[in-house]
Parts: structure tokens; C-alpha cells; sequence
């Protein structure tokens, strides 16, 4: 396996920008994931790791050695793709072989590699088969396979579970964590589905608009997003925002007055780095809203516009008076219904806090 550095990475194609500038280090036998909205670059990055795409700036390193000017195939790298791109008239022993065999390995190598990789991914009864006889899940299953028999430096996935159906996905999610751990491979994974990106991930890179928003843990992201962007991206039903302006700065951190949710005093690092004006944008995650019934303040009541019950908890959003469209998740015992007066309640000790320009402000620790 290989460790894996992009500096000061970018694509244009012709005068249109797509990456800008991004700087990335992969540890060996890290598993990083590449997220972000359709358009964000985040496909173009992983086919300019693979080769397929040159290079208009900056350097790809694999392993320490540049391969700007590198084929894929002198990567060293395996790709597996959305679609399974298997040959149909070949059987899956047939399909996994068919690199090998280009590269004149030594037939006892090849039938040693396709038994391994067969075991890892527990198909050794589907060998024989062509892939016709199999289904969704066992073709994308084939498609790893041939990857793990190159033996590559670096795996890249690129949406590799989008064509399956849910229950195939969680398990084909499961097959791919468990592999990592086998092989303990370098990974780059490519996904817009925030749950494979969580459960997968030693790291997430969050893209936007050809740049990197963001680098951390699932959980540093989700707790610390480090401005709007990441705050609403990750997470799911997404960040609450609300508007608001600073009214008093003291050492105890800032208070802020919303509109039409009134006042709350938001601990940050640095108080002094703001001042009274400023606006700025508040932001709670939905389990972090609780909803009060029976609200009588006209001013701070919310009318509730959508309840899902999801049996474990429920989904509950409001429009304040205002126009604030707000999402609490709570237990199903709040009983709320299409048409109630609520009064959202928040914790302010949960609040993220987010200047004028959509960087975060930093909490203050213990």
C-alpha cells in the first residue's frame, strides 16, 4: 500500500475553473471519503488521482513519486466504478483473471490471487458463474474482486453502491468496511450518500465548488463543521439556521437576539473578537430543538407544517411567525400534529455560531 499527496491540485477545462487548489495528505492505509454536492469536483479529483483526467496544476504523488505524467496502469492503483463494467460473456473467475493476464502473470499467481480475493469478499461458489447469474450485489461484489487481485497501491471507489438498492447498499457497506480491515488498504472512496461517508470513513474531505471546505473525522465535522456550508451539508435532516444580531459582549461568550426566537447567550473562544451589531447566523441540529406544546407567546410560537414519525423518533417541522422554517427531532411522545401552535425550545450550550461570512466561531472548551 502507499500514502497519497495532492499539492495544490487543479483542473480547468478550457476557462471553466473545476478544482482549485486542493492540498491533501493520505496516510497509508487510511480510508479518506470524498463528499459534496453534484458539480463539486469531487469525481473530476478522484479520475485526476487514477490518470484519467491530466493535471492543469499542481502534483499527484503516490507512494512519494509524482505521476502527473504518469498511465493508470504505472499507478499502481485499482478503481472500481459505478458501473460494474463486467464482461458478460466471461465468467466471474474469468472477469478477475482478465488483468492478470495482460500482464502475463504466472497462471498459479492468478488462480492464487482470484481464490484470495474470493475469499475476502466470500463468493468462492460464484467463480463459475457469468455475470448474468448474479445479482446487483454479487456483480459489484466481482468488480472489487478485480480490483483486490491487482494488489494496487491505493483503492479509488467512485460511487461504487449508487446502482443498488438500500438494503444491498447497507450490506455491500458493511463488506467494503470489513475489507479495509482485511487488507488494510489505502482507500479513496467518492459518495454523495452522508451515511456510507460516516460509517466508512477515517477521514472526510468535504468539497464545494472545485475546493475544499473542510478535512476531518465523521465526528469532528459533525460537532465542529468549520462554517455554513459544512454545518448544512452534513448531517442529515440538515443544520437549523436562523439570522441574528450580537446585543452584548462579555467574557461568559455572546449574546445574540433572533428575530422572532428572541435571545440566548452562545459560549465562544474568543468573545472578544466580535462586537454589539454584528450579525451573525446560529445554527442547532435538529436533535438539539425540543418542542414545547401549547404555546401561548404569539411572537415565539411555531406552526407545525410536517410531522414524520420514523418510529423511534420523529421529525417535526415548523414555520415560525416570522418565516423561519425550523426541523426538530424528538421523541415520539411529543405527540405533535399538522396545524399545532409549538414553541421551539432551544439548548444554547449546542449552538454553533457563524460570522457574517459563514466561518465558524469557535466554542469554548469544558
Amino acid at each position: 500500500m502507499a500514502t497519497l499527496q495532492l499539492e495544490n491540485v487543479a483542473k480547468s477545462f478550457g476557462t471553466v475553473d473545476v478544482i482549485n487548489g486542493v492540498d491533501l495528505d493520505v496516510a497509508d492505509g487510511e480510508f479518506v471519503v470524498f463528499v459534496g454536492p453534484s458539480g463539486c469536483g469531487k469525481s473530476t479529483l478522484l479520475r485526476m488521482i487514477a490518470g484519467l483526467e491530466d493535471v492543469s496544476g499542481g502534483v499527484v504523488r503516490i507512494g512519494g513519486d509524482i505521476c502527473n505524467d504518469m498511465t493508470p496502469k504505472e499507478r499502481g492503483i485499482a478503481m472500481v466504478f459505478q458501473t460494474y463494467a463486467l464482461y458478460p460473456h466471461k465468467t466471474v473467475r474469468q472477469n478477475m483473471a482478465f488483468a492478470l493476464k495482460l500482464s502475463r502473470r504466472p497462471k498459479a499467481e492468478i488462480d492464487q490471487r482470484i481464490q484470495e480475493a474470493a475469499r475476502i469478499l466470500q463468493m468462492e461458489h460464484l467463480l463459475d458463474r457469468r455475470p448474468a447469474q448474479l445479482s446487483g450485489g454479487q456483480r459489484q461484489r466481482v468488480a472489487i474482486g478485480r480490483a483486490i487481485v491487482r494488489n494496487p497501491k491505493v483503492f479509488l471507489f467512485d460511487e461504487p453502491l449508487s446502482n443498488l438498492d438500500a438494503a444491498l447498499r447497507v450490506s455491500m457497506r458493511r463488506e467494503i468496511a470489513k475489507l479495509h480491515s482485511e487488507l488494510g488498504a489505502t482507500m479513496i472512496y467518492v459518495t454523495h450518500d452522508q451515511v456510507e461517508a460516516m460509517t466508512l470513513a477515517d477521514r472526510i474531505v468535504v468539497l464545494d465548488g472545485g475546493a475544499v471546505q473542510q478535512v476531518g473525522t465523521p465526528m469532528e465535522l459533525y460537532h465542529a463543521p468549520s462554517n455554513v456550508f459544512v454545518a448544512g451539508f452534513v448531517g442529515s435532516p440538515k443544520m437549523n439556521f436562523v439570522e441574528c444580531r450580537v446585543t452584548h459582549v462579555d467574557a461568559s461568550g455572546l449574546r445574540v437576539s433572533c428575530e422572532d426566537l428572541g435571545d440566548m447567550t452562545v459560549s465562544v473562544a474568543d468573545p472578544g473578537a466580535s462586537k454589539t451589531g454584528d450579525r451573525m447566523t446560529v445554527g442547532f441540529r435538529p436533535e438539539d430543538v425540543d418542542v414545547a406544546t401549547g404555546a401561548t407567546d404569539r411572537l415565539r410560537a411555531a406552526e407545525v407544517t410536517l410531522v414524520e414519525e420514523l418510529g423511534d423518533e420523529t421529525l417535526v417541522e415548523m414555520r415560525t411567525s416570522g418565516g423561519t422554517e425550523l426541523v426538530a427531532k424528538t421523541g415520539p411522545e411529543k405527540g405533535a400534529r399538522v396545524g399545532d401552535r409549538v414553541m421551539p425550545v432551544f439548548a444554547a450550550e449546542k449552538a454553533h455560531l457563524f460570522d457574517a461570512g459563514g466561518v465558524a466561531l469557535a466554542r469554548r472548551q469544558g
